[in-house]
């Protein structure tokens, strides 16, 4: 059901913290499956700029007619036996495979996200947040990049110029630079984040889609029609680490 309003008038008016924000990155660099450090950030780093386009969004004739019509995305994301009743080339293939893979659910990130002990709201500005979490994977498999230390990076990148919060940002550079400091490498680290973040800023805008339709196409048709260029740089600094012996999947466990 459609919220009624766009911010609740319980929220709390946010509060700009960058030290905590970088504690939090520090905890999130010893352990990139705490995810949790991830939502700690964004309420650290609120964007004006951010809420206006989240409102701008949920007020438009598509989000209102997402806000009342769409699944809980979480419930649909994790029902791989409904999207594995796609063709095998779809987007739902393509994210059943990537999640098995990598041992993941929606269901999962939505704990990690409670784990951050945030209050929640009944309010639109809840929805939008919630559609940016649930979604992340799905960029993961749409721009192709994956949970290697770099690809991380590169999808916050690619999110980063989707919308403009300040943490996929920060992730996304500060990230940059710390896999850059723990090697010296000629992998083009920053030059595959700056692609990322052009590919994001060309594309159509993942969270405006009617998900459960995405998830039906061609994946290749998808990402033509979408505007999702190739990671060529991602591609390039892969081969940079394993020229010098590194697993790019297996990153920092290597460089330690």
């Amino acid at each position: 059901m459609k919220q009624a309003v766009f911010l609740d008038s319980m929220r709390p008016s946010p509060r700009f913290q960058p030290i905590r924000a970088f504690g939090h990155f520090r905890k999130l660099m010893a352990d990139k499956e705490d995810t949790a450090q991830v939502f700690h950030m964004t309420e650290c780093l609120p964007s004006r700029h951010f809420r206006r386009q989240a409102q701008a969004f949920c007020e438009s004739r598509e989000g209102r007619a997402l806000m009342e019509r769409e699944p809980h995305l979480p419930d649909i994301l994790d029902d791989h036996a409904a999207l594995l009743a796609h063709p095998e080339n779809s987007v739902a293939h393509a994210y059943v495979k990537f999640m098995r893979a990598e041992a993941l659910s929606a269901a999962g990130l939505v704990a990690e996200s409670e784990r951050a002990g945030r209050q929640r709201y009944n309010d639109q500005f809840q929805w939008f947040n919630d559609r940016l979490r649930d979604t992340h994977d799905l960029i993961h498999v749409l721009t192709g990049y994956g949970r290697d230390a770099l690809g991380e990076q590169c999808a916050l990148g690619f999110s980063s110029a989707q919308y403009p919060g300040l943490t996929d940002r920060f992730l996304a550079w500060a990230g940059a630079f710390e896999l850059n400091r723990r090697v010296r490498c000629d992998a083009p680290v920053f030059t595959a984040v700056h692609e990322a973040r052009q590919s994001g800023a060309r594309a159509l805008r993942v969270y405006e889609q009617d998900i459960v339709a995405l998830l039906a196409e061609p994946l290749a048709q998808a990402r033509v029609r979408l505007k999702i260029g190739s990671g060529i740089h991602y591609a390039a600094a892969h081969r940079a680490y394993r020229a010098r012996g590194i697993n790019p999947y297996d990153f920092l466990a290597t460089v330690a």
